[in-house]
């Protein structure tokens, strides 16, 4: 029985082969193209900011200027200390500052209660930011 070392060699860069190109085509298909990449990135900054703006428009009412000075903080500290929080920490705050502006607004809130509301959640805000 006489061995055919070209037919050997043959088979194994075929094998090879086949085997990078099933590879090659099956990484291809799970890139995450740059598209898709800049599509999210500008989602998450454009909910960022409306989270931000959300949490910045309730300190810039009357009941919030009077929270922040019955907790003797200086506005713009806690304007930049909101902005130094985490999407996850200012997409909680962006919720509760919705569930108070409309609990306020449908008046299950009295101007008492929001004021510690956002004391609190000012007070969570230092208090956030300090720890880091």
């Amino acid at each position: 029985m006489k061995v055919d070392l070209a037919k050997y060699v043959r088979l194994a860069v075929a094998g090879t082969l086949t085997v990078i190109f099933a590879a090659s085509s099956f990484a291809k298909s799970h890139v995450v193209s740059p598209l898709d990449l800049q599509k999210e990135v500008a989602m998450a900054t454009q909910a960022r900011q409306q989270n931000l703006e959300k949490v910045q428009k309730l300190f810039s009412t009357p009941a919030g200027q009077q929270a922040l000075q019955s907790l003797h903080a200086n506005p713009e500290q806690v304007k930049t200390a909101i902005s130094t929080l985490n999407d996850q920490e200012l997409a909680q705050l962006a919720a509760k500052a919705d569930k108070t502006q409309a609990d306020f607004a449908a008046g299950t809130l009295s101007d008492r209660d929001l004021i510690i509301i956002l004391v609190a959640i000012a007070a969570l805000i230092l208090i956030i930011v300090a720890v880091r």
